[in-house]
């Protein structure tokens, strides 16, 4: 067996591998980056990307079915499938190459094959042993199924999704999380007959239930169909189709099933256990500041407990990085990480719930505002409803920033700086919003909240 020494080993290249791995590298070290696969992992090449191009695609699509709402002269005659991908694929394509690239010239060697961790600071691809300093471990995530579903024929997930080469005319979506509503979105948009099928009690649970509702009427509105707070049971299927069954008896049919039921740690056979790590049903344990109980072991991305977001795992390999560095760089807890949900209309957060602020400031100690986006001229021009809701403490500062809307989540940005800066409202009060554009509407609610409403009927 070969052994090669160097400062930083990471075991995995998705964003939270490849982000540790650059910012080791800008810092001085030298880095090996283990990968199976293609550099950019999940997020690039079978999740946020290429699924968020559908979307895009998807919009169009709307926009030429209702151009007379604008005055035009448009129509939506169906999808080129082999253009769609050829879009789709260019896209990831042009940001594969470009990761590459910037990985080249930053020094990093990357070893191409499956890597198994086996500790202390050891990772072993075939005959070949890598020692790091330290160790990074940041393999990902994969498609979760249910116990006795199994993904075959017409029962896909995501992945068999973003590469289907026809249009279903219709199609159930088991899970109504984001992943679910996304692809339903797309499907709608595109001519498919959709059903959601969630076993909790709403669309989005992990959201406000003031955007839960929003997103459901919106959904009724684009017949998008849902049935919420009763189980899966089964399914079967044949050459024509598929039909699943509900624990009260009910059934759907459809052309096929996409399940859509979360993501899981991949973590399975490589070696973590084996290696003394502690584990919790395929996730690594680390502490706040993403140490495992190994000595120089980091975990990072979607293998830590908590949100499973491109943008957190890059931002742990950096903050990682910069902390075997000796930088002290500050912990972001996940409620002020952003989350956005891509359907139509979108959903953009940060910060707490109303639930959630109620839980840990007392209900008595929050208020809450809700801005409607009918108010708004640019949202007008969009043709969207939607709103921004924001939660805060009493005479305090904003603690939650919730959005619903066409193209909303543009706004995350102000809303994250405000939240993550713990501004009061009449600090971003006086602060000029240009106008028209939607990013008025949390300026509208930054106002009402400071005693001073404008464009709000009392």
């Amino acid at each position: 067996m070969t052994d090669t020494t160097v400062d930083l080993v990471v075991l995995g290249g998705g964003s939270a591998g490849y982000a540790a791995a650059l910012r080791a590298s800008e810092l001085g070290s030298s880095v090996v980056l283990i990968e199976k696969d293609k550099l950019g992992g999940t997020c690039l090449h079978r999740g946020c990307v290429p699924t968020k191009a559908l979307l895009h695609a998807a919009e169009v699509a709307d926009d030429a079915r209702e151009g007379a709402a604008y005055g035009l002269r448009t129509t939506f005659d169906g999808v080129d499938v082999p253009g769609l991908h050829k879009y789709k694929d260019g896209i990831v394509a042009k940001a594969h190459k470009g990761l590459t690239g910037l990985v080249k010239s930053r020094g990093i060697t990357v070893i191409e094959g499956e890597g198994t961790f086996v500790g202390p600071n050891s990772v072993v691809v075939g005959d070949d042993r890598y020692i790091g300093t330290n160790v990074v471990l940041a393999t990902g995530s994969y498609s979760k199924s249910l116990p006795g579903l199994n993904i075959e024929g017409r029962v896909i997930t995501s992945e068999q999704a973003l590469g289907l080469e026809w249009i279903p005319e219709s199609a159930i979506v088991l899970g109504g999380g984001v992943i679910g509503v996304e692809f339903a979105s797309v499907w709608a948009s595109f001519g498919t007959k959709v059903t959601i099928v969630e076993a909790l009690p709403s669309l989005v649970p992990a959201e406000d239930p003031w955007a839960q509702k929003l997103l459901e009427r919106a959904f009724r509105k684009r017949k998008i169909a849902f049935s919420t707070g009763i189980r899966f049971a089964g399914v079967t299927q044949d050459d024509s189709g598929v039909t699943v069954t509900l624990e009260d008896g009910k059934t759907f049919s459809a052309d096929l099933l996409l399940v859509a039921v979360g993501r899981g740690a991949a973590t399975a056979g490589c070696g973590f256990e084996e290696a003394g790590l502690n584990m919790d049903r395929g996730f690594v344990i680390t502490d706040e500041r993403l140490r495992t109980n190994l000595p120089n072991v980091y975990a990072v991305g979607d293998i830590v407990p908590g949100l499973q977001l491109a943008h957190r795992g890059f931002q742990h390999g950096v903050f990682v990085a910069e902390d075997i560095a000796g930088l002290n760089p500050e912990v972001i807890p996940d409620s002020l990480i952003p989350k956005i949900t891509y359907c139509d209309p979108q959903i953009a957060s940060v910060g707490l719930t109303e639930a959630k602020a109620a839980e840990v400031h007392g209900a008595e100690n929050i208020e809450t505002f809700v801005y409607d986006l009918a108010g708004n001229p640019k949202s007008q021009i969009l043709r969207t409803a939607g709103g921004v809701k924001a939660v805060r403490v009493k005479n305090g500062p904003v603690i939650g920033i919730h959005l619903v809307g066409a193209r909303i989540g543009d706004l995350i940005g102000e809303a994250q700086t405000i939240v993550g800066w713990e501004a009061n409202p009449e600090d971003v009060a006086p602060l000029v919003h240009a106008h028209p554009t939607q990013y008025e509407a949390i300026g509208e609610a930054m106002l009402a909240m400071a005693g001073k409403p404008l464009h709000v009927h009392n």
